[in-house]
């Protein structure tokens, strides 16, 4: 069994970036602007939606929070 710690399944991290990008696009808002809503690095945007990174469950709150949607949009990963 793998640690915890070192676990990351990066399919799932490539499906919550997919997610984010899509509810970002079909909100209307641009990396730059929810960066700036979120009071993160455009950087951090950029690697969310490209699934470079695993963001923590608060991050993806806040996103969904300055997007107004449900965070069920960005954390529901049907397979």
């Amino acid at each position: 069994m793998a640690s915890s710690s070192r676990y990351r399944d990066d399919k799932l991290i490539a499906k919550i970036g997919k997610l984010v990008r899509a509810a970002r696009t079909r909100k209307e808002v641009s990396q730059q602007k929810l960066a700036h809503l979120c009071e993160v690095e455009l950087s951090t945007i950029n690697r969310i939606e490209l699934g470079k990174i695993n963001p923590t469950i608060s991050t993806l709150y806040l996103i969904a929070e300055k997007l107004e949607i449900n965070p069920s949009e960005i954390l529901i990963i049907e397979e």
